[in-house]
C-alpha cells in the first residue's frame, strides 16, 4: 500500500512547474543521511553532490522539508531538489562560506514552553516570540508542568501581555490539565514546532498526545530544575492523530536571521514613542526631551521592556552584519573609556 503525502502536509502549492521526481519528506537529519517519507513508504537518501556540494545550487534540506529524490529501491535514494518552504527556522551556518541553515520547516504553528517552575523566564519568551513570528508560523505560548503551581495567575497575565495576538495556555502533561485547549492546533495534516529548554517537558507533551512514549523522559534535576537533552537529532514524528511535531536539539539555540521586521512588530509598543522625541536623530540615552526616558519614568514604558527590545535589536544586527556590528561595539567601548578618563580627571581636579 503507498502513502499518501497529502497525510504529511504535502499540497501541489510545494511543486513548480516542469519539475520531475518522486516527493518526499525529510522525517529526520543525521550527519550525512538523510530519513524520508515518500509514496513507498520509508526510505534513507543522501544528497546528489553534484547538486548540493559543486554547484551549491539548493538549501541543504532539514527536518519537515519537502524534497525531490532519485528513488533507489535497492539502497539509499538521492535528494536532488529542496522545495520551496512556507515557513522555516533559520540561525547562521556554522560551516563558513554557506550563510543561512534552516533547522525546521514547513511547519503550521509553533508551542513556544516554558515551564511553570525556575525556567519562567519573560526574556527569553520574548526572544522566542521574535523568532517565531519570524519563522512565518503561528505561535503559541504553552505554560507546562501547571501541577506544580499553586498560583500561576500573575505568571498567565505577564505572558498575555506580551504575546500580542499567540495564544497563552497553562497546562500539565502529567494531570492533563489544560489539553483541551490546544484541540484547534491538534489537527491531522498540520505540523507543530516545538521551541524551549531542556526540561520544559516537550518529551512528556509529545508522549501524552500520542497516547503512547514516544519519546525519551529525562528527570530535571532537582538543585537548579534544568533538564538535560533528550533529542540528539532533528526529527519530525506522526502522531496516531495525524499531527506531526518537529523536535530538534537545536531549537533552544537559534538566533535571529534577518529579524528586523518581526523585533519591530512585536514592539510595536516600544516603537511608537521613537517619532515623539525632541531630536530627530535622538539615541534614547542621556538626550533631553526623549519620549522613551519619560515613558519609562512615567511608568507607560517598562524599563524590563525597553532592555528586551534592545537586546533582540543587538543580535538582529550582529546576524545581519557580524562585522558592522563588531565595528559598532567597539566605537561604543572606546566612547565609554574615553568618557571614563574625562570623568576621572575632572574629580581629580576638583580634590
Amino acid at each position: 500500500m503507498k502513502t499518501n503525502l497529502t497525510d504529511y502536509g504535502f499540497t501541489p502549492a510545494f511543486m513548480q512547474e516542469n519539475e520531475a521526481g518522486t516527493i518526499a519528506r525529510v522525517t529526520a537529519v543525521h550527519r550525512e543521511r538523510y530519513e524520508l517519507i515518500c509514496e513507498f513508504g520509508h526510505i534513507s537518501a543522501i544528497l546528489k553532490s553534484g547538486v548540493y556540494f559543486n554547484q551549491q545550487s539548493e538549501a541543504f534540506p532539514t527536518a519537515g522539508d519537502f524534497v525531490l529524490i532519485d528513488y533507489n529501491q535497492s539502497g539509499d535514494s538521492r535528494i536532488t531538489k529542496t522545495l520551496p518552504r512556507k515557513t522555516f527556522f533559520s540561525r547562521r551556518d556554522p560551516t563558513p562560506g554557506r550563510g543561512e541553515q534552516a533547522i525546521a520547516a514547513n511547519f503550521d504553528y509553533v508551542f513556544i514552553m516554558q515551564s511553570l517552575n525556575r525556567d519562567f523566564n519573560l526574556k527569553r519568551l520574548e526572544r522566542y516570540l521574535a523568532i517565531a513570528w519570524q519563522s512565518g508560523a503561528l505561535p503559541a505560548v504553552i505554560l507546562t508542568k501547571a501541577d506544580l503551581a499553586e498560583d500561576y495567575s500573575e505568571q498567565l497575565k505577564a505572558v498575555q501581555k506580551i504575546a500580542k495576538s499567540a495564544g497563552v495556555y497553562a497546562v500539565s502533561a502529567l494531570t492533563r490539565q489544560g489539553l483541551e485547549q490546544l484541540d484547534d492546533y491538534l489537527k491531522p495534516r498540520k505540523t507543530l514546532v516545538f521551541l524551549g529548554s531542556s526540561g520544559v517537558g516537550k518529551s512528556s507533551l509529545v508522549n501524552v498526545l500520542a497516547g503512547e512514549d514516544l519519546m525519551a523522559v529525562k528527570a530535571i534535576r532537582e538543585d537548579d530544575s534544568r533538564g538535560r537533552h533528550t533529542t540528539t537529532h532533528r526529527e519530525l514524528i506522526m502522531l496516531p492523530s495525524g499531527v506531526m511535531i518537529i523536535d530538534t536539539p537545536g531549537m533552544r539555540e537559534l538566533g535571529l536571521w534577518d529579524a528586523g521586521e518581526s523585533v519591530d512588530e512585536m514592539f510595536g509598543d516600544v516603537e511608537q514613542y521613537f517619532g515623539q522625541c525632541g531630536f530627530s536623530d535622538c539615541r534614547h540615552e542621556s538626550e533631553p526631551n526623549c519620549a522613551i526616558k519619560y515613558a519609562i519614568e512615567s511608568g507607560e514604558l517598562s524599563l524590563r521592556r525597553w532592555e528586551s527590545y534592545l537586546s533582540l535589536k543587538r543580535d538582529a544586527s550582529y546576524s545581519e552584519d557580524k562585522k558592522e556590528y563588531l565595528r559598532q561595539k567597539s566605537a561604543e567601548y572606546q566612547k565609554m573609556e574615553m568618557w571614563w578618563r574625562k570623568n576621572k580627571s575632572e574629580k581629580r581636579r576638583n580634590t
